[in-house]
């Protein structure tokens, strides 16, 4: 696979695990709270308290962003897989820091599983804009490069 393949790759994982996250908070509010990732090991949950009106509005706003890096792996767009890729880390990067200093409360196991966890929905969109430098040579190519 060449590095045009695996960027569109990241950023399909990145819409589809994005794009369920946010489907079950926008739908599913409460499941999303007390049972995620698991019922038998909830993490959100631990991190009182609900609201309804809260965790809509990031479900819809993650589907929002989900919508652009779908169409940024449709179309290959330079700027726009940038700028999905962008928008991504300015949501998970503030998110995982929070939660890295937020684990009071946690089993050790699952303090660890959601900081890998959270740790590579940072990694994952950073590693893929890393592979938008060099494929792009100057003089406004829009596309990325096949090959």
């Amino acid at each position: 696979m060449n590095a045009r393949s695996w960027l569109r790759a990241g950023v399909v994982f990145l819409a589809v695990a994005q794009g369920a996250v946010g489907t079950v908070q926008l739908f599913a509010p409460k499941v999303f709270y007390d049972d995620f990732p698991t019922s038998s090991h909830p993490w959100v949950s631990l991190l009182p308290s609900y609201n309804e009106h809260l965790m809509r509005d990031v479900g819809a706003l993650t589907l929002a962003y989900t919508f652009v890096l779908v169409i940024a792996a449709v179309t290959m767009d330079r700027l726009l897989v940038r700028t999905a890729l962008v928008a991504n880390l300015i949501f998970t990067v503030p998110h995982f820091v929070f939660h890295a200093f937020h684990l009071e409360g946690f089993p050790t196991g699952d303090a660890i599983a959601q900081t890998i966890l959270l740790g590579v929905g940072v990694l994952l969109p950073a590693v893929c804009l890393a592979l938008t430098w060099p494929a792009y040579p100057r003089g406004g190519v829009t596309r990325l490069a096949r090959g």
